[in-house]
């Protein structure tokens, strides 16, 4: 495996690739992996000839109130993680070369925005389609992989390649989870040991929302109210939303019908978690 810092060298590297007709499969992380992020390396090394990783905690994407100064940071125990599972090439550019100068413009995400997570973090998808368009441009992938754990974020990309037109192809992968349930996350490690315990009710409440829809369950309030009592009896967590929309288009719906979402946050002493369910409902 390589490690490359600078841009320039990444994105002359990238082009070497394709012009010797090398398929490039893009995993962006933030570091501190964990079995999702893996998940995403080897699905895209069964379908690309390269994989190339970056790790950037990119403060664009942090509000003000936000834990930029104290995410998780382990790039030793990432790199040796990221070899380990096959990466290629793995891409660690500091703040000051993804941002060398003031922006003297700006990407805003418009739609998809203004729910879930995206109503209470201001700005935070500008920040991510912001990056996410440097990085494309340096790395010219054929293909990116995203977990679908963080579903409003992959919605946003979806937005994001097909509005610039970017010759990529977007890659959902399926949530990981720990054996209890729990998805996957770098913010885990927050949780003391009696939330790490209560947690999984998180996915619980929408498993159990998910069979009584396929049982024949079309009231939008009657379920959500069901998966927010459930979070209230069974965790000590603070409900930030339960929510249902179309997806990937996030739209409000009347009725539930066709692809849809349930999503939900739960704030902890020093963790915010998040985790929904996608599925198609006839």
């Amino acid at each position: 495996m390589n490690l490359i810092t600078n841009r320039a060298e990444m994105n002359q590297l990238s082009k070497q690739l394709k012009q010797n007709s090398k398929s490039i499969g893009f995993v962006p992380t933030m570091g501190f992996l964990h079995e999702g992020h893996l998940s995403l390396v080897a699905k895209a090394k069964q379908e690309n000839d390269v994989v190339v990783m970056s790790i950037f905690v990119n403060p664009l994407q942090f509000g003000p109130n936000e834990d930029f100064e104290t995410y998780p940071r382990d790039i030793e125990r990432d790199e040796k993680l990221a070899k380990n599972a096959g990466v290629d090439y793995l891409f660690v550019p500091t703040v000051k070369e993804m941002y060398p100068t003031e922006m003297g413009s700006k990407l805003t995400a418009i739609k998809r925005t203004n729910v879930l997570c995206g109503k209470s973090r201001e700005g935070h998808f500008d920040g991510v389609v912001t990056v996410l368009s440097k990085l494309f441009h340096i790395i010219c992938p054929d293909k990116a992989y995203f977990g679908m754990k963080d579903a409003q974020q992959v919605a946003v990309v979806d937005g994001l390649i097909n509005d610039y037109f970017f010759p990529i192809e977007l890659v959902p992968v399926e949530t990981i989870r720990e054996i209890d349930g729990l998805a996957k996350s770098s913010r885990n490690v927050y949780l003391d040991a009696s939330e790490r315990k209560e947690a999984p009710q998180l996915f619980q409440s929408l498993t159990l929302a998910k069979n009584k829809i396929l049982q024949g369950e079309r009231s939008i309030e009657n379920l959500t109210l069901f998966i927010k009592r459930y979070i209230e009896e069974n965790t000590s967590g603070e409900i930030d939303y339960v929510e249902m929309y179309s997806y990937p288009s996030l739209e409000p719906i009347e009725r539930i019908k066709g692809k849809i979402i349930i999503a939900l946050a739960v704030k902890y002493s020093k963790a915010r978690l998040i985790d929904n369910i996608v599925m198609d409902v006839k």
